[in-house]
């Protein structure tokens, strides 16, 4: 009989039966489902399985440990007496089905830790926002077109943004750093609340409490961080950042140099209720903000040079054409309509020199 398929199986007798499938490459479509079931329908059956999947990782690590040895005799011996119960099998296959367990739960091992890595992914459309409660009792909240990757293991939090923004409140835990990824920079945290933002060209952080540490992804070498804070509106060359509440952290993609300065902390925040706040920002950063909520139209900047129109005000996510009428009835700019996109021209006979252009 299969162990999979008795109700009364040892749960440790099911684990080593389940990482012989894994070792196998069997663990695919309904079987993977099967597996992940079986996993949550008791407490036992996972503690079960981190048993044997730990033996064989310590057995690996160091094999010719005493105690180790002994574990694995003691193991691969009562894994045969309940089988040979319950399976039909040759007489003399029983020492090369032991050698076939070990080294099939030690392919295993390395199985269920490709199981294990692979994040959870959480992602909106156009749009489309979301509030997600992780299992630690954090919580983030999705803008539009975002998505964020969540990897939780016994020691460490990694998240990434791979794009989009997301606002993350951390649940304190000193011995589970919380980080996450975006571009080229990590952001470090305990027990706090910021934003991450992932944008064509830059990263943006916004703390509103506690405080962190941004640091690049290759800060393994960094030196410390310094125990004062940074001063607002200076730019930064150092590995290592620390925001305190109400500063934004603008840092280049690929670029050593990142910009603190001071912001209004609840208005940049308005995404969440649907408003969309700029600060002194190219034409371009904006519209691709406005581009995550689009509807019929999305938006190109087409001839007009980005950096040269620079915008600050509030607008409504999703309504695009209120976007385009702010920007036209201000700036020396029409626009052209191609297909599902509306297209930034300069008018004909003017030129777009540099301007600013504030709504409220």
């Amino acid at each position: 009989m299969n162990p999979i398929d008795d109700m009364d199986a040892d749960p440790i007798d099911v684990a080593s039966h389940w990482c012989l499938q894994l070792a196998d490459g069997r663990l695919q479509g309904d079987a993977l489902a099967r597996f992940q079931a079986w996993l949550d329908e008791d407490p036992r059956h996972r503690a079960a399985f981190d048993t044997v999947a730990r033996t064989w990782q310590a057995f690996d690590a160091s094999p010719a440990a005493p105690s180790l040895m002994a574990m694995r005799e003691e193991a691969l011996s009562h894994y045969a007496r309940r089988q040979s119960r319950r399976w039909r099998r040759p007489a003399g296959m029983r020492r090369p089905m032991l050698a076939a367990v070990a080294a099939c739960l030690l392919l295993a091992v390395a199985g269920w830790g490709w199981i294990q890595a692979q994040p959870d992914v959480y992602r909106t459309g156009l749009g489309e926002r979301q509030l997600v409660r992780l299992d630690d009792g954090s919580q983030l909240s999705l803008d539009a077109d975002t998505q964020v990757e969540v990897r939780y293991n016994h020691d460490r939090r990694q998240l990434v943004l791979r794009q989009g923004r997301a606002r993350f409140q951390v649940m304190r835990d000193p011995l589970r750093p919380f980080s996450v990824s975006a571009g080229d920079r990590t952001v470090v945290a305990t027990g706090t609340e910021f934003s991450v933002e992932l944008l064509a060209a830059q990263v943006h952080v916004v703390l509103y409490e506690g405080s962190v540490d941004v640091l690049p992804r290759d800060a393994a070498a960094s030196p410390p961080p310094s125990a004062s804070p940074p001063s607002p509106s200076t730019v930064h060359r150092t590995r290592e950042m620390r925001l305190v509440p109400g500063q934004e952290l603008v840092a280049g993609i690929d670029a050593a140099d990142a910009r603190i300065r001071e912001v209004d902390a609840p208005r940049t925040r308005g995404w969440e209720s649907g408003q969309l706040s700029f600060n002194d920002e190219p034409l371009g950063q904006a519209i691709e903000r406005m581009n995550r909520y689009a509807g019929s139209h999305v938006l190109a900047t087409g001839d007009v040079p980005s950096a040269s129109l620079r915008i600050s005000g509030t607008f409504t996510a999703g309504d695009n054409e209120a976007f385009v009428e702010g920007i036209t009835g201000v700036f020396p700019v029409t626009v052209r309509e191609e297909g599902p996109r509306y297209v930034f021209v300069q008018r004909p006979g003017t030129s777009t020199p540099e301007e600013k252009m504030t709504t409220q």
